[in-house]
């Protein structure tokens, strides 16, 4: 990892840590009954467990590029955050993926148990949209209201729980690289994409330069999945914090397995390339940007 990633990741999962603190506080918000403490530890177990943080360093980083640098884009960010670690403690699930470890330590339905760590998930899922609504977001309803239902969108039947039936679904069973790419473009690329898109929007960008970030962020989001998919067959688990070899032991159709590790590494690099190409005309106003790219390819966990 490049030193600019490395301090931008760093500033990032402070920053939003910071946010992820105050929102998931034991303390009830106005309108809230009381906040159960144990549901409120695991929840807080779940999301402040460490991580990238990378979808929020894009929506940070996307806005930042566009002017937008005060705190509402924190709230926005940590809403982003919140689905993103619901997913993970559902997917973490024995009716799911079925894991024991997530980030080296054990994951949420382990450290507490299978009820609790549904009822943590879906308490970040409705958090996620308490805080997309506020007011500090942006004083533009429109804008308010579009994050909300794009991150629906990117979340639910046709992003990312989607993407995640899909993937249950192929098990065993032989895919099309099309079909994988599909598959991928929801579970993992929607929220990807929507981190890249909702900065363009957040900074009430034109459409046009919204339509170049949202593509920018569909590159990455495919750059991502097949990294994931190097570090899962050729990983080392210390390392990646979670166990590897999972898609092979599962007989799950990736898009390594179709093409071989050189070719997705050939592959991998060009979707870089390419990303890196659609923010030269922002110049060094993109060199955030341009390093998370990078750090995407050459991520070790």
């Amino acid at each position: 990892m490049s030193d600019t990633a490395r301090s931008l990741i760093a500033q990032t999962v402070e920053r939003v840590e910071g946010t992820l603190q105050e929102v998931l506080s034991p303390t009830s918000q106005a309108g809230e009954g009381p906040r159960p403490a144990r549901l409120v530890e695991a929840m807080r177990y779940a999301a402040l467990a460490g991580g990238k943080r990378l979808r929020p360093a894009l929506m940070i980083e996307s806005a930042r590029l566009l002017g937008r640098t005060d705190d509402g884009v924190l709230v926005a960010a940590a809403a982003l955050e919140c689905i993103h670690c619901y997913s993970l403690v559902h997917d973490d699930l024995p009716a799911m993926d079925d894991d024991e470890l997530r980030r080296g330590r054990p994951t949420t339905h382990i450290a507490f148990d299978e009820a609790t760590a549904i009822l943590a998930g879906d308490s970040l899922l409705t958090l996620a949209f308490d805080l997309i609504a506020r007011p500090e977001v942006s004083d533009s309803t429109q804008v308010r209201l579009t994050l909300s239902q794009e991150l629906a969108r990117a979340a639910g039947v046709g992003g990312m729980a989607g993407g995640q039936m899909m993937d249950l679904e192929s098990e065993h069973r032989a895919r099309t690289e099309d079909e994988i790419r599909l598959l991928q473009s929801l579970k993992t690329g929607a929220l990807i994409r929507y981190a890249c898109r909702s900065g363009a929007i957040l900074a009430q960008a034109s459409p046009q330069t919204v339509e170049t970030l949202t593509r920018f962020g569909e590159i990455i989001g495919y750059a991502f999945q097949l990294a994931d998919d190097l570090l899962d067959a050729c990983g080392d688990a210390e390392v990646v914090g979670k166990a590897t070899g999972k898609d092979a032991d599962k007989g799950k159709a990736t898009l390594l397995g179709l093409m071989g590790e050189d070719k997705a590494r050939k592959i991998l690099a060009g979707l870089i390339e390419e990303a890196l190409s659609l923010l030269a005309p922002f110049e060094d106003k993109a060199d955030n940007l341009t390093a998370l790219a990078k750090f995407v390819a050459a991520r070790s966990n």
